[in-house]
């Protein structure tokens, strides 16, 4: 069960990992200036994990340039955080997927396990039906699915074509697929599937 898996430690021991390796590629592409980048972390406060995350999960893996007159920052996708949102990516993505369907006294119990209040995830319900479709990624990512996935039943049917031995591989799989979200809600760019950082046909 996806509730469980936001429990679990070593679910998310596996997403700093995935940040560390995208943050080592960054760092060793360089700016596009072809200044060296610096380490230029910057700690974040994440709500709905579990009460023992690893070490340095709160710190969102940054560079800057160390060039005079450039210093511009690169910040890679991440599978932890969806821009400047507080609660942690796979908390928006299962706790919403979760509620899709099921009695108002489930969903109540699910908010209150993972402090989510009613009218946060009401925001997530509106954001998965009416932004996240109209996104650039999701325009660009659709096409990936051979058959079209149900719009009305976001995210959940989004993460029920990710496959996997096990469930922890497959909402890891989807997340990598999503992790190009946190810089299209951050800044308002998107970052294009095959630009370098993810290759979408690697995560199904």
């Amino acid at each position: 069960m996806y509730q469980n898996l936001l429990q679990n430690p070593s679910f998310f021991s596996l997403l700093l990992q995935f940040d560390q390796d995208i943050a080592a590629q960054t760092r060793e592409k360089g700016c596009s200036c072809n200044g060296a980048l610096h380490v230029a972390n910057y700690n974040r406060k994440p709500r709905g994990g579990p009460d023992i995350l690893p070490k340095d999960f709160d710190l969102r893996l940054s560079f800057c340039c160390g060039t005079d007159g450039c210093r511009k920052r690169a910040t890679p996708p991440s599978v932890r955080f969806l821009g400047r949102r507080v609660y942690l990516m796979s908390v928006v993505v299962l706790v919403t997927a979760m509620c899709h369907g099921v009695t108002g006294k489930r969903e109540a119990k699910l908010r209150a396990q993972f402090g989510v209040s009613g009218r946060t995830l009401e925001r997530w319900r509106h954001w998965w039906r009416e932004s996240f479709p109209r996104s650039r990624f999701w325009r660009e990512a659709a096409g990936r699915f051979s058959q079209p996935v149900d719009l009305n039943a976001f995210p959940r049917s989004l993460l029920e074509r990710f496959t996997g031995p096990d469930e922890p591989i497959r909402v890891y799989r989807a997340l990598v697929f999503l992790a190009p979200l946190d810089m299209e809600d951050r800044d308002g760019r998107s970052t294009v599937v095959d630009g370098g950082y993810i290759h979408a046909e690697d995560v199904f």
